[in-house]
């Protein structure tokens, strides 16, 4: 069973009945609800019953078991500024000659006769009515019809007004505006609230729930958005900034914290408490302006009186007493301290009037004797002289270490013969490496050379021995 129908108005107008301003939708049929047209062309129209008052008070027709009970829960499911949906429930009894359908008739305001929508039984429960002109406003009614004619019909308790349809007003608060917006003094302040809304809703501002003052805040709106905007920000723009959007009965309303700050003042005293040992003891009392906003805190300064230079010791440093250490003995400090907000520290300071001074302690030295360290050693080679091939005419080197204190005296020997002042031979001797350089060697220069160390608490000796191979004769 087909169970909606719609039904459109024509440009032109329906058919006239007795009333000129019973303008009524056409209906047309579908599926099974088409199949009862020839039967209900044999029966004679449903009668129309004037309703000058009320149309939902008309008496029914006598209750007969050929005709069906009025259809159940007769309501409107949807209405727009072109059209009404209404709905509805089979009847309890349906009559011992069956169902051919239901007939919606309509009654505008102010009207006398009902008049029906589809001409003709419809086997459906909903019906939607288009193409119908802004300010209508009519009462509906529906009765469920058989072969016997139609039973007696629900009608809606309040009559259906066209209007035009009206989206209620929301606002869309940005992300970043959600919390509290902080602004330093000086800066503009540019807030852009979008909204929803139609028709064009109204809106207004409000700060600290009174009107703005248009010396200082602009405010422009448009169809979606509403934008408060002040050049320059002072510290009395701060406060909750409510924007109300009104449309028809319907409003929506949203709030904005803004913060207006500044740097903050210096403390406003700070004194020396003590001095001892590598340590200086400082107290202070906050500042009198705090710049609108809390403070992260103190930073805390020393300066060497021989320098004149500030170094930082505590930064966004809480209690307003400090223990300053690692001060340097016999040196004058003078101190100073800033307090600290967003916006950064405070432009001035407050600085100790006097100089703390760390005393030398009263220490007398008390040096412990120092025994000097004999260091005194007789010769000894670390590296012995290694034995040596050479080739003729290739100069060649030989090398030991000796270790002795005082410096020792180095002889070098050949076949136990001192070499020294032959200009055939080189010797050196640096950082305890002897070297002995032997010029373009001939066969003649194979034997046993030694190197002695000798001091004043003794002496030592290593030999090697040297092989020079002569030339292949051919």
């Amino acid at each position: 069973m087909t169970e909606r129908a719609t039904s459109e108005v024509p440009t032109g107008g329906p058919e006239e009945t007795t009333s000129e301003s019973a303008k009524l939708p056409t209906t047309e049929p579908s599926g099974e609800a088409a199949a009862s047209e020839s039967a209900w062309e044999e029966q004679t129209p449903v009668p129309q019953e004037p309703a000058p008052q009320a149309p939902a008070a008309t008496k029914p027709a006598p209750a007969s078991e050929d005709l069906p009970s009025a259809p159940l829960l007769l309501a409107v499911e949807d209405v727009s500024d072109s059209a009404v949906t209404v709905s509805w429930e089979p009847p309890e009894r349906l009559g011992r000659l069956g169902l051919q359908g239901y007939v919606l008739e309509l009654c505008r305001e102010g009207a006398s006769e009902w008049v029906p929508v589809n001409a003709r039984p419809m086997m459906v429960t909903q019906q939607t009515l288009r193409n119908l002109a802004l300010g209508d406003k009519f009462f509906l009614r529906v009765a469920a019809v058989s072969s016997a004619g139609a039973g007696p019909p629900a009608v809606l308790d309040q009559p259906v007004h066209i209007q035009k349809s009206i989206e209620a007003p929301k606002i869309r608060v940005p992300r970043h505006l959600r919390q509290t917006y902080i602004r330093q003094v000086g800066e503009a302040v540019n807030l852009q609230i979008p909204f929803q809304g139609n028709p064009k809703p109204q809106a207004s501002w409000t700060h600290n729930g009174h009107a703005l003052d248009s010396q200082r805040v602009s405010i422009r709106t448009g169809d979606q958005d509403s934008i408060l905007f002040i050049r320059s920000a002072q510290r009395s723009d701060s406060g909750c900034y409510e924007l109300t959007v009104r449309l028809e009965g319907l409003e929506a309303k949203a709030a904005i914290d803004i913060l207006v700050i500044e740097k903050p003042g210096p403390p406003r005293s700070i004194r020396l408490l003590d001095v001892w040992g590598c340590n200086a003891a400082l107290e202070w009392t906050p500042p009198q302006d705090t710049g609108n906003t809390d403070l992260l805190g103190y930073t805390v300064q020393k300066a060497d009186k021989k320098t004149g230079q500030w170094f930082t010791v505590l930064e966004r440093y809480h209690p307003t007493t400090c223990t300053v250490s690692d001060l340097i003995v016999g040196n004058s400090y003078s101190f100073r301290v800033f307090s600290e907000n967003l916006c950064g520290l405070s432009a001035s300071a407050a600085v100790t009037k006097e100089l703390a001074h760390v005393q030398k302690a009263d220490i007398a030295a008390k040096p412990k004797g120092f025994v000097e360290r004999d260091f005194s050693e007789a010769p000894s080679f670390t590296q012995p002289l290694a034995d040596h091939t050479s080739t003729p005419g290739y100069s060649t080197q030989l090398f030991c270490s000796v270790r002795a204190s005082p410096k020792p005296k180095i002889i070098w020997m050949k076949n136990k013969m001192d070499i020294q002042g032959d200009p055939k031979y080189r010797a050196l001797s640096e950082q305890g490496v002897c070297t002995l350089e032997i010029r373009k060697p001939s066969p003649f220069d194979s034997g046993v050379y030694t190197c002695k160390a000798v001091n004043v608490l003794g002496e030592a000796s290593v030999d090697c021995r040297l092989e020079v191979k002569a030339s292949a004769t051919h």
